[in-house]
């Protein structure tokens, strides 16, 4: 069951991630500055931002199944329709359009981690599953690239998007619900605006704004970077830009690793996915080193080290909403905390587009670097995994 939520979440980032690959040659072709390019960005992230709040209470009304299939088939079709885009301002509509679907994904992905593995277990499924989207950006630069080398960018963003529907074939006839969770899952659904106002779903949403940012930055504007800042031309970007993807998978295993670690040692689960998250913001760190050296190789090892170090702080966030909430609630919790990231990735890469046209990375560097730290003090000061069980028990 794990193994498809990692397959469309590579899906996933195969067709969110085909933009950053083809920017260069997009750019030129619709004549876009840093500015305009973070506008089209900022499109697919507004979209991404809005549906969190609603797919994540879809899902859990529709079902994992019958949600999981919606949300997949819409963001296909949306990639499918970048091939029609005639300038910045269609790009940016149909990035709209795939934010939309591309929300779903980890609400649904959570709802089958919460379904189908023990508190234990859960950091380390949700690692499992979100190694996907390594898998994905890893994919993505040389598979790409070498599209739209041989064939044109438009059968980039075909050929990622129809791979989606490939998905489906084998999501329906397979996924169900454990028969131990089946009970849980059909009782009534909280209201949004219930499980808002606890503690936690608000806190857990800030902690997000300076968090997601920092991934979205690498996805985005990496290859952005590599070409302008270090002079990468499109095949060397295709050749190299992967690498930081590749070593970032390792943090979703090892980031689960510890949490469950720490669990079995004796530690609170809250207590150790905290410490396990503050620890991999620590690591975000070598984003700073990343923009200094003068090597590009060395830049590109520092930049895998902080992206490991997100993916590994992302691991026990992905297992918290689960930690506290029934499973009938669970991808409504992550959806709408993830309104906070998505909140977060729109300012931040207006900002970071802002900074670079006027200024340089080098403060954008410095900047994803330390934002991280600010999450981990949120987790601890402000969230708090309080009992949640009147939600089952007070009428909806």
């Amino acid at each position: 069951m794990i193994s498809l939520a990692f397959f469309a979440t590579m899906i996933n980032y195969l067709d969110r991630q085909a933009l950053s690959v083809a920017a260069p040659a997009l750019r030129e072709q619709f004549h876009m500055s840093n500015v305009t390019y973070s506008r089209v960005v900022f499109g697919f992230l507004l979209s991404y931002t809005i549906m969190n709040g609603v797919s994540g209470p879809l899902i859990d009304r529709l079902g994992t199944r019958l949600g999981y299939a919606l949300c997949i088939a819409w963001w296909s079709a949306a990639s499918i329709l970048h091939a029609f885009a005639r300038g910045a301002v269609s790009l940016g509509v149909f990035r709209f359009l795939l934010g939309a679907g591309e929300a779903g994904n980890w609400p649904a992905a959570i709802r089958i981690v919460a379904e189908w593995f023990p508190e234990s277990e859960r950091a380390l499924a949700s690692g499992i599953f979100n190694s996907g989207s390594a898998a994905g950006a890893i994919l993505a630069p040389p598979v790409v690239a070498w599209i739209l080398l041989h064939y044109g960018w438009q059968y980039a963003f075909v050929l990622t998007g129809v791979l989606g529907f490939v998905w489906l074939l084998f999501w329906w006839p397979v996924y169900k619900t454990p028969p131990e969770a089946e009970r849980e899952v059909k009782a009534p659904v909280p209201s949004a605006w219930r499980l808002f106002r606890t503690r936690f779903v608000w806190s857990f949403t800030v902690a997000k704004i300076f968090l997601d940012p920092v991934w979205y930055f690498y996805i985005f504007w990496f290859p952005e970077y590599l070409k302008n800042a270090r002079h990468f031309d499109m095949a060397a970007i295709g050749t190299y830009s992967w690498i930081p993807f590749m070593v970032a998978g390792s943090g979703n295993i090892l980031g689960g690793m510890v949490s469950g670690y720490l669990v079995k040692r004796g530690l609170a689960v809250p207590v150790a996915r905290k410490t396990s998250v503050t620890l991999f913001a620590l690591l975000m760190l070598a984003a700073i080193p990343a923009v200094l050296v003068s090597s590009a190789a060395v830049s590109i090892a520092f930049v895998s080290l902080a992206m490991t170090g997100y993916t590994g702080a992302l691991a026990s966030m992905l297992a918290l909403p689960a930690d506290v909430f029934p499973k009938n609630a669970v991808a409504s919790v992550y959806g709408l905390a993830s309104m906070g990231s998505g909140f977060g990735g729109m300012v931040f890469t207006l900002i970071t587009g802002w900074v670079v046209e006027h200024y340089s990375y080098t403060p954008v560097f410095f900047g994803f670097g330390v934002i991280p730290l600010i999450c981990a003090t949120i987790l601890w000061t402000l969230t708090t995994c309080e009992d949640t069980s009147y939600i089952r028990e007070q009428p909806l």
